[in-house]
């Protein structure tokens, strides 16, 4: 059985797809960018404070499903610039203290043009 999962404290999908969806007790997030929920817009403008904003709009879907970071197993992170790598590794790692599975890739785009985009499977 799956249950498709929103909440108003992370942005609305900007396509035909959910926030996330459960099955089972597993969690499955679509990927966030930094849109900040309450303007639609993403405000940051560096990695740091974009990595930041990706992980509040996880926590709140985590949340609206009754999970949080603590039980996220395995992320896949979307760059747009592995320069980037090293100050996106120091906001993430304060997102996700129980380290779990990744996979993280540059992309050549992200929507919106934004600097990183992560998506998350987590246990219910």
């Amino acid at each position: 059985m799956t249950e498709i999962i929103h909440t108003d404290n992370a942005p609305a999908a900007i396509g035909p797809y959910s926030q996330a969806v459960r099955c089972g007790s597993l969690l499955f997030t679509s990927g966030q960018i930094a849109i900040c929920p309450a303007t639609g817009a993403i405000e940051a403008t560096d990695i740091a404070a974009q990595t930041r904003q990706v992980c509040e709009n996880l926590a709140a879907v985590l949340a609206a499903a009754g999970t949080d970071p603590s039980r996220v197993v395995k992320t896949t992170c979307f760059l747009k610039n592995m320069a980037d790598f090293a100050a996106f590794n120091e906001v993430y790692g304060s997102y996700f203290p129980g380290r779990p599975a990744r996979s993280c890739v540059a992309a050549a785009a992200l929507p919106k043009d934004a600097l990183v985009e992560i998506e998350v499977v987590a246990e219910v």
